[in-house]
């Protein structure tokens, strides 16, 4: 009997009535651990720095190790955009975890061998730069395929909820490869996030599919296979994401030291509130991406944030110039850090809502580079606006950044070809 009427036997996709299913979830949950994974390997390795000085590695050389991560996700996040592009997301999500944990389980082969000295050095150099440019694939293709398989009306949620891993990942590996390192070693830490990778890697190859793209032979193929950068939209996304992660890496990299050093408060208590500003940054992720779902335009709730951050680092300027009592300028703090992380998720949805399903590994790929690389400019320029002229001017900067990402965003959502995947679908 026949039974390709049966909606039973029908994948996911194809049931009537029910645009997401519990299959979406799993998917946005395998592409958030992908993510996570990434997370927990690029950031986490900083978290070692301690047992590596202590085990007779210099503080420079630890350092240049642990940024080799971000020098291997730099340099391939377009080009595992382009294969997203061409192959499909389940193809690099899987072999980008896959290639991510043999690299990884190779740099635990050399720590397990006890050697810090300078061959040993250079060669886990090597792998973790392989180790960062392989996890990169899940930076494009997860983004691409909760795009992808969730419709325009739960997208921005699902993206929320993608953008979770950053927090969750780092969060993984705080709480264990310190503890790891110091109890077992550099190698039992390691082996933290290569354990990540590998069920990243089976996960999405038992349950991930590429989502549906149009007939390359059909018109609308046509329009979208073209580059989406012939028109300045996606430019302009990126400008704005450029100028909002000014704010959000001055509170990632200074809320710590200016809690301890401006404020007078000691390490654990300062720790404490960096942590918390990192959950309620999460949940706000996931909360502006399920309100941009309810109305017509996600760009409106992007300028929104580009306002709010420019009025909070505004405030948080002017607390630091007359000086508030220290609990008004903590929660202004908190405040600041919070919508400093808020954009992240409406940008990458945008960007890949209007890239298209031909184009968007690439636009991701794109706009993360672009952000990794303001983030790289910005740590440095913060820490000498800090120490040739204190805090005040760096939330100043902060501010500035904000005021100037208003303008940048477009007033309405764009679509190049609305009918191909609802992506102009009404949300209100």
């Amino acid at each position: 009997m026949d039974d390709a009427g049966d909606p039973r036997t029908q994948a996911p996709e194809a049931r009537p009535g029910r645009d997401v299913t519990a299959w979406h979830w799993a998917v946005l949950a395998i592409s958030t651990l992908a993510a996570s994974a990434t997370s927990a390997f690029v950031v986490g390795v900083a978290f070692l720095i301690p047992h590596l000085h202590a085990a007779g590695v210099s503080l420079t050389a630890a350092g240049v190790l642990v940024a080799m991560p971000n020098v291997g996700v730099a340099c391939a996040l377009v080009a595992w955009g382009s294969l997203v592009d061409a192959k499909g997301e389940r193809l690099a999500l899987t072999a980008g975890a896959a290639l991510s944990a043999l690299a990884i389980g190779a740099s635990i082969w050399i720590a397990a061998a006890g050697g810090t000295g300078t061959a040993d050095l250079v060669w886990l150099g090597v792998l973790f730069t392989l180790g960062g440019a392989t996890s990169a694939a899940a930076n494009s293709a997860s983004g691409r395929v909760v795009v992808g398989w969730f419709p325009p009306r739960r997208r921005g949620l699902a993206m929320g909820i993608r953008q979770m891993s950053q927090p969750a990942g780092v969060a993984v590996a705080a709480m264990t490869m310190p503890w790891l390192a110091g109890e077992y070693g550099l190698s039992a830490a390691l082996g933290v996030p290569m354990a990540l990778a590998a069920a990243s890697a089976v996960l999405s190859a038992l349950v991930v599919k590429d989502p549906p793209r149009p007939d390359k032979s059909s018109s609308s193929a046509a329009l979208l296979g073209t580059s989406p950068y012939r028109v300045p939209y996606l430019w302009r996304i990126h400008g704005t994401s450029v100028l909002l992660v000014l704010p959000q890496t001055l509170m990632q990299s200074w809320l710590l030291v200016w809690l301890v050093v401006g404020e007078g408060w000691n390490a654990v208590a300062a720790g404490t509130v960096v942590t918390v500003t990192q959950v309620l940054g999460g949940i706000g992720r996931i909360v502006v991406g399920g309100a941009s779902d309810r109305i017509p335009h996600r760009n409106w709730l992007l300028r929104w944030v580009a306002m709010s951050a420019a009025v909070a680092f505004g405030a948080l300027t002017v607390a630091e110039a007359v000086g508030v009592p220290n609990s008004v300028a903590i929660a202004v703090a908190v405040i600041a850090s919070v919508i400093a992380v808020a954009d992240n998720g409406l940008a990458f949805t945008s960007v890949a809502e209007f890239a298209g399903p031909f184009w968007s590994g690439r636009a991701l790929g794109v706009q993360n580079t672009m952000q990794f690389l303001a983030v790289s400019a910005a740590t440095p320029l913060f820490a000498a606006v800090i120490s040739g002229h204190g805090f005040v001017w760096a939330f100043a900067l902060a501010t500035l950044a904000g005021i100037a990402a208003i303008p940048l965003v477009p007033r309405r959502d764009e679509f190049r070809d609305e009918p191909v995947e609802s992506l102009g679908a009404d949300r209100k």
